[in-house]
């Protein structure tokens, strides 16, 4: 995630209602089978609407509509994608309200994030319109000896073919289009499970393919019941699959056969403060207390794991603490809201139940831990065991450990202690320590000066160890969905 200003349409608090049905799209045709599915308003507990849930005939169908669109989606030429994707970031901004009313009610996030989210969904269709008439090939130079005098060699990406997306509910609007817009300047037909939990998003989006000349078959976005849903990573015709979620992605890799898988499987990323950081500590402290708590911690990339230096240590952990606990929590329909509800109460209770076993090795309640429905308080722990499950696994809600360090490469070697390694934040003044941090730390990506929660749409994003493989960001997911096909030519 990164942040985002205000938009001109961050006037006021929102008040009108999600529409009570949505359609899934079967080959682009939007059906309503059923109302199987209640989306849940995260904040009241409330069923905010009813969506139609795909049965296991419908994602058959789907998944061979996908395969007979491989050919007409190659030959779909690059302006014709280009101008999809410029639909889709036309009637984005038109719908942006309703987008973030839907994002807010369905996850629960504070309205002023859903709308920074909204401006994301934008910037990636945006960006994929661009790279979408620039997938280049290559000239090889094939005369490195005698053999091969008169031969030269020519390259070019083509669409790897039907695509097999699962996303998760913390980013509904923008983990999707990470995975949509790539695959349409690609060339590649796809389809579509988005979380039960969230998937209103992604289906208003789906109502913005179906305005497009995208060829029939070229989309399906499919909710569905788990126990349905194993098409989506054993099919053998589908010739990629890219998930994000949790650690049960690895054993969907083992049940992906010989399909390309690209995995983000999350992490709890750590952030170091530098003892050089004393002058500019109202900085770092903003940086910290937002990636620390913005979305209520749910994102892969949140601040989870910080390691001050130990003469900054004691004051910053007091800053720390008295910021945490000056959040607003509430409605995230409210402007002024920081902290909404966690997705559901059983992630709720977990987190209470690993605070109690980090606290019951030693650990130290600094501030929060207090639990209500879905709602957990913005929480600061110190002196965490090593092995507790709040250091050990990802958070994956607002819950922030603190430590000191004495030595920078004590520090490096903290960040590293983990199974994790999405991306870590470096706050130095010195290059020294900056690159030093770039060469050593286990991780797909290394932020100075600012938090492991920044992340701009068109960057390589993903990680290493539990936390994945492959990279995401518009050009590099287009890099997973097409292949190299060679052509050599002769001179005689």
């Amino acid at each position: 995630m990164c942040t985002h200003p205000p938009t001109e349409h961050a006037s006021a608090t929102p008040t009108a209602t999600l529409a009570k049905r949505f359609a899934l799209y079967v080959a682009g045709e939007a059906l309503q089978p059923n109302e199987a599915l209640d989306v849940v308003d995260k904040y009241s507990g409330d069923v905010a609407a009813r969506v139609a849930l795909a049965d296991a005939a419908m994602i058959e169908r789907a998944i061979a509509a996908a395969i007979d669109a491989e050919a007409p989606m190659r030959a779909f030429p690059p302006y014709s994608r280009q101008a999809v994707l410029e639909h889709c970031v036309a009637r984005f901004r038109e719908r942006f309200d309703e987008l973030a009313l839907a994002l807010c009610i369905e996850a629960g996030k504070p309205i002023k994030d859903s709308e920074g989210e909204v401006a994301r969904l934008i910037d990636t269709f945006r960006v994929a319109a661009e790279e979408a008439v620039r997938i280049d090939g290559e000239v090889l130079n094939l005369e490195i000896s005698k053999r091969a005098h008169g031969y030269r060699g020519f390259v070019q990406r083509v669409p790897i073919g039907a695509c097999s997306f699962i996303t998760p509910f913390n980013f509904p609007l923008n983990l999707v289009a990470h995975k949509v817009a790539p695959a349409i300047a690609a060339g590649c037909p796809f389809v579509l499970k988005p979380s039960e939990k969230t998937p209103i998003g992604a289906l208003i989006i789906g109502e913005v393919l179906a305005e497009t000349d995208l060829p029939k078959g070229a989309f399906s976005i499919l909710p569905c019941r788990i126990e349905d849903a194993a098409p989506f990573v054993g099919d053998e015709r589908l010739k990629l699959l890219s998930f994000t979620g949790g650690q049960v992605g690895w054993d969907l890799k083992a049940k992906a056969g010989r399909k390309k898988v690209v995995l983000e499987l999350g992490g709890n990323a750590a952030c170091i403060v530098d003892a050089d950081q004393r002058g500019k500590l109202d900085h770092v402290l903003e940086r910290l207390i937002f990636g620390a708590y913005y979305q209520s911690g749910q994102s892969c990339i949140k601040v989870q794991r910080v390691y001050v230096h130990a003469s900054l240590y004691a004051g910053l952990r007091d800053r720390f603490v008295a910021a945490t606990k000056a959040l607003k929590a509430g409605d995230p329909r409210e402007r002024d809201t920081f902290l909404g509800p966690l997705i559901d109460e059983s992630s709720a209770k977990r987190l209470e139940a690993w605070i109690a076993e980090a606290v019951a090795g030693g650990a130290r309640v600094l501030c929060g831990g207090g639990r209500e429905r879905n709602r957990l308080e913005a929480t600061v722990l110190e002196n965490v065991p090593r092995e507790a499950k709040i250091n050990r696994l990802e958070a994956f809600g607002p819950v922030t450990l603190l430590a000191p360090f004495d030595d920078f490469e004590n520090a490096l070697a903290n960040v590293n202690d983990s199974d994790y390694g999405l991306q870590a934040g470096v706050f130095t003044d010195s290059l020294v320590h900056a690159t030093r941090a770039w060469d050593a730390l286990e991780v797909g990506g290394v932020v100075v000066n600012d938090i492991p929660s920044f992340r701009v749409d068109n960057m390589p994003y993903g990680g290493v160890k539990r936390s994945g493989l492959g990279r995401e960001g518009i050009r590099y997911a287009i890099e997973d969905m097409t292949e190299r096909r060679l052509l050599v030519l002769h001179d005689g």
